[in-house]
């Protein structure tokens, strides 16, 4: 995302539904997965402007990392708390992700192009017993500008999903559907904002803060899932509903020789190709 996109997220995070509800959805789920004492270690991959991981600050021992120079100063400056770095992962916190606990990457993986080395790269660095948690953005019928406007390759199915990590030594704990309460309205608004082909927010995003009273209702509607999502966790199945406007998954990595993998050439062509960002 540009400069203008990432000074977006970090005004909203703090108050727009989606972030709001995302992170409390974040907060059960970690209560559930991991222990309280000692305190976990949680490494945030493409932390953005911070806020997701920081919210977790008081409960683990966070590390976030970005390859966004922008994103890594309005992190360090909103939560001097928690450490940031600028890099790439896995290299640029290798000693990190070797003895996390659990590692974050949400909404990440549709900004690479190949999502497979991404992941395995990153899993291959991970002890037996941690855990990975992923979200990303679902359903093709969703997209729109806003999807070209912040550099989506894609939005997945749970087969494109599952592939990313098929054949791995990753378990699946959880693959759900988030965001089902609000599939609807966000589809509506979305063949709209196809129609005028731009959206509906600000710098190039669908990201606007409604009326308070509208925000705390979608607040509440979405953030609602997240007792749906724990019970899922303590069923001990993976399979669970996948519609939604995303999809998250909780992986935990297993033992075995884990070595990093490109993505398939049989694989069908991502239906974007953002340009290249500098």
């Amino acid at each position: 995302m540009n400069p203008d996109q990432i000074n977006v997220m970090a005004e909203m995070e703090q108050r727009h539904w989606w972030f709001v509800s995302r992170r409390h959805v974040l907060g059960k789920l970690v209560d559930r997965l991991l222990p309280h004492e000692p305190k976990p270690l949680v490494v945030d991959i493409g932390c953005g402007p911070g806020g997701n991981l920081a919210s977790l600050g008081e409960r683990c021992r966070c590390v976030g990392v970005d390859a966004s120079p922008e994103s890594i100063r309005l992190a360090t400056t909103s939560f001097p708390n928690v450490r940031f770095k600028r890099g790439m992962a896995p290299d640029d916190v290798a000693d990190d992700l070797k003895n996390a606990d659990l590692v974050l990457m949400m909404d990440v993986i549709e900004h690479v192009e190949d999502d497979f080395f991404f992941l395995s790269n990153i899993a291959a660095t991970l002890r037996p017993g941690a855990l990975v948690l992923i979200t990303v953005p679902a359903d093709m019928k969703l997209w729109s500008p806003h999807d070209e406007a912040v550099l989506h390759y894609r939005r997945y199915d749970l087969a494109r999903l599952q592939a990313v990590w098929n054949g791995l030594p990753l378990k699946p704990r959880l693959v759900a559907g988030i965001n089902r309460r609000l599939y609807w309205p966000i589809r509506a608004t979305r063949v709209i904002t196809r129609k005028r082909a731009r959206s509906s927010g600000m710098a190039g995003t669908d990201f606007k803060l409604p009326s308070a009273p509208v925000n705390r209702i979608l607040t509440g509607l979405a953030s609602g899932e997240a007792d749906r999502l724990c019970r899922a966790v303590d069923s001990g199945s993976p399979d669970h509903p996948t519609h939604g406007v995303s999809l998250i998954a909780v992986l935990e990595r297993t033992a075995g020789t884990l070595l990093p993998r490109r993505k398939p050439a049989s694989l069908p062509p991502d239906p974007y190709t953002p340009p290249a960002f500098t």
